[in-house]
């Protein structure tokens, strides 16, 4: 991807998140709460759980390491 490009994406992205908690939860989240429910209780609920932690015997390349990174998964310190 041209570095152009990347950058639009993420300037884009930045203004217009399009991640699963934008695109689906909030608006589920926001009609439950139209029919007497909690927004941010609702919210809780659909949310997935966050990762679990990685063990710290686990032993990981420097590329498995960046892409843990990149999905936010926590990563023990070397």
């Amino acid at each position: 991807m041209p570095e152009a490009d990347f950058q639009a994406l993420r300037e884009f992205y930045i203004l217009e998140p399009f991640d699963d908690e934008h695109r689906l939860h909030r608006p589920a989240a926001l009609v439950a709460a139209s029919m007497g429910g909690k927004f941010e209780k609702n919210l809780a609920f659909l949310r997935p759980p966050p990762p679990s932690p990685v063990p710290e015997s686990a032993k990981f390349s420097e590329s498995d390491m960046r892409s843990m990174a990149a999905f936010g998964v926590p990563i023990p310190k070397r």
